[in-house]
């Protein structure tokens, strides 16, 4: 593959700017004033910090190390992904078993490149199978899908590196019955895929014993960081995404970054400079919003990739995901009086799909609303995300915008290999190690403690205890 730097021309604020084709990021806006302001010169102070810190990421990619390898994923091998896809696509309906790292980026990639309503298109329009994902342990949901799935025609795809954790290992059990009371065990193994480590885990075992299809997670790639992997492209090369264009996409964004050794050419270090700022100023609350539909669960699938890579030590930031224009009518009041605790990142798509050219009305009731004849629906999000950038800006609240020409496989590839490259740049200059979740951890033990798994017994006793402590005080109705 071969890095892309085109330029194109587009119009933000009546400006004609260039931008590579990528992506771009408007910065002026960060730069506050008054009690924890921060100053270009404290940014450009952190240059000699971010080399070191992509010298880190590349040379720990570079020698396999665990958690590293999230940065080779645009460049390996995907024959294997895409040969158990093909099958896949011919299934009439996908249940994907997975929580965290393995649905949320599964699910970011649907919303973003698939048409809205996918499951309940006709058949004819989607040519490709229906898709439902089992994350959550809810009774009443997981016995919904299994109502709305012929079994003959369906696949359970099941993914999770140990297979031991709790929700995903529920859910697949409680699939796993019905398949094999249904069709029979031959016949549900047929239709049962496997995404798990090459050796270690409860899952690898099962594979073995039922001969069920399998792929294998890259060892030196974390949960949240997997989405460019098996773990996100199999579902969506099954239903149909340009999962080639995802990772050319990675791949020429990683291409910019290595060729951009200066602060001023490098948007991911402009972005993490900024981030690691104005959390050490007070401002550990970092607000994406993206106006645009599509991108809803990208906001999701950032929130586990900033939280859990960051929020340990101590330290940290807290994600907290909004949607333009939703909540410009629900939480700018708060963002613009509010605490000055946040740091906002606008993400806008200029050239929308399909757009919608406002109609005329005749109806003299009407004639106020003649201001929007004839203006698009994009042009009218694009200029409320400014808007609200404004709003930020006139009130000293510090904001970026980051912006796409387009969303396409392309540019959503790029977009998930800078956010997944700044959220561990990050980790690197707040001194943290951002491939690790003890905290997450934890809540494991205590979960498999009180459902009883041996070797977890001092768990047990612990998680009881604290409960104890949290139940003294009730306030009942």
């Amino acid at each position: 593959m071969k890095g892309k730097a085109a330029e194109s021309s587009i119009f933000r604020g009546g400006v004609q700017v260039q931008e590579k084709s990528l992506l771009s990021l408007a910065y002026g806006a960060a730069f506050t004033g008054g009690d924890g302001s921060v100053a270009f010169t404290e940014l450009n102070d952190l240059t000699s910090k971010l080399q070191a810190g992509d010298a880190w990421l590349r040379e720990n990619a570079a020698a396999g190390k665990e958690g590293f390898g999230w940065m080779n994923l645009p460049s390996r091998n995907v024959d294997a992904i895409q040969t158990l896809a093909r099958w896949l696509a011919t299934r009439e309906s996908i249940v994907q078993v997975g929580i965290g790292g393995s649905a949320l980026g599964n699910l970011m990639l649907h919303n973003a490149l698939l048409p809205s309503f996918w499951n309940e298109l006709p058949s004819s329009k989607r040519n490709a199978p229906r898709f439902f994902m089992a994350d959550n342990v809810d009774s009443a949901e997981n016995r919904a899908i299994w109502e709305l799935i012929n079994p003959e025609s369906a696949a359970v795809v099941v993914v999770s590196k140990s297979g031991s954790t709790a929700e995903t290992a529920a859910n697949f059990l409680y699939f796993w019955e019905k398949l094999r009371d249904t069709l029979g065990e031959a016949s549900a193994r047929e239709r049962v895929v496997v995404v798990t480590d090459k050796e270690k885990g409860i899952l690898r075992p099962f594979v073995e014993e039922t001969g069920c299809k399998s792929l294998v997670l890259p060892e030196d790639v974390g949960g949240r960081f997997s989405v460019l992997s098996c773990v996100g492209l199999l579902s969506a090369w099954a239903l149909g995404v340009d999962c080639k264009g995802l990772l050319q996409g990675a791949h020429d964004l990683d291409a910019l970054l290595k060729r951009s050794s200066a602060l001023l050419e490098n948007p991911a270090w402009i972005l993490a400079g900024l981030s690691f700022l104005h959390t050490n100023k007070g401002r550990n609350i970092n607000v994406l919003m993206p106006y645009a539909d599509p991108l809803e669960r990208f906001g999701e699938w950032f929130a586990q990739l900033w939280g859990e890579s960051l929020g340990k030590n101590g330290k940290g930031s807290t994600p907290v995901r909004a949607l333009g224009a939703i909540d410009q009518h629900s939480q700018i009041q708060l963002y613009t009086s509010g605490p000055d605790d946040k740091f906002y990142t606008i993400l806008t798509v200029d050239q929308g799909k399909g757009d919608i050219a406002l109609p005329a009305a005749p109806e003299k009731s009407f004639d106020k609303l003649s201001y929007l004849y004839g203006k698009s629906m994009d042009a009218l999000r694009n200029f409320e995300a400014e808007a609200t950038s404004a709003a930020l800006h006139k009130v000293g609240r510090p904001v970026v915008s980051l912006s796409l020409p387009a969303l396409d496989a392309l540019r959503l590839g790029a977009l998930i290999q800078f956010y997944e490259y700044v959220t561990a740049l990050t980790g690197y200059l707040m001194e943290i190690n951002p491939f690790d979740q003890p905290g997450v951890e934890q809540g494991k033990n205590y979960t498999y403690g009180l459902m009883g798994r041996s070797g977890f017994e001092a768990d047990a006793q612990e998680v009881r205890a604290l409960s104890g402590r949290i139940g003294e005080r009730v306030a009942s109705f």
